[in-house]
């Protein structure tokens, strides 16, 4: 995978855990920087260990779907995104309360979906444990950021955002399909 391909990967599986953040920077009065960090810190740690599991799962199937590895990471980034994308219309409030486990349950509804992304990067040749961490940071990041601009943001762009994010994660499973069906 390309610097590219990761950053784009990193930033699609965190766009969940920043609407997530969203929503508890806009129930909370005043998020210090302090708690913000910290939310962004258990969000991204999730966040980098679900992808890696899925990998393991695959790498341990791998060599019965070889020949069709390139469609179960089609099939795999495509319905995590339509999921996300979908996901965005829902009607109900996804902000989980504000308690530590609240948020270490949150961090792990929101990372179902990098466990899953996990499990197809098994069938590519990438380095797992680069691609965890720049998704560890960037949903560390993204986190920390939509705590402290939640009670801005989350009501007018969250969905929007969301929507992006599931695109951007289609768009990589049509390109990795595409590079195998071409050679």
């Amino acid at each position: 995978m390309s610097p590219m391909t990761i950053g784009l990967l990193a930033v699609s599986m965190s766009v969940d855990a920043f609407i997530a953040s969203l929503g508890k920077g806009a129930a909370e009065r005043r998020p210090s920087f302090g708690h913000a960090l910290r939310t962004g810190a258990i969000f991204g740690t999730v966040e980098a260990i679900t992808p890696i599991l899925g990998w393991a799962l695959g790498i341990a199937a791998s060599q019965y779907v070889e020949a069709v590895d390139h469609w179960i990471a089609f099939a795999l980034l495509g319905a995590v995104g339509v999921h996300m994308a979908l996901q965005a219309f829902s009607p109900e409030e996804r902000s989980a309360g504000t308690s530590g486990w609240a948020v270490i349950a949150t961090a792990i509804g929101t990372s179902i979906d990098a466990m899953a992304v996990g499990v197809s990067l098994a069938f590519l040749q990438v380095n797992i444990l680069v691609v965890a961490l720049c998704i560890g940071l960037a949903t560390m990041v993204m986190s920390s950021t939509g705590i402290l601009a939640g009670r801005f943001l989350g009501r007018r762009f969250g969905r929007v955002m969301e929507v992006a994010g599931g695109l951007a994660l289609i768009g990589l499973g049509s390109v990795i399909l595409f590079e195998h069906l071409a050679v």
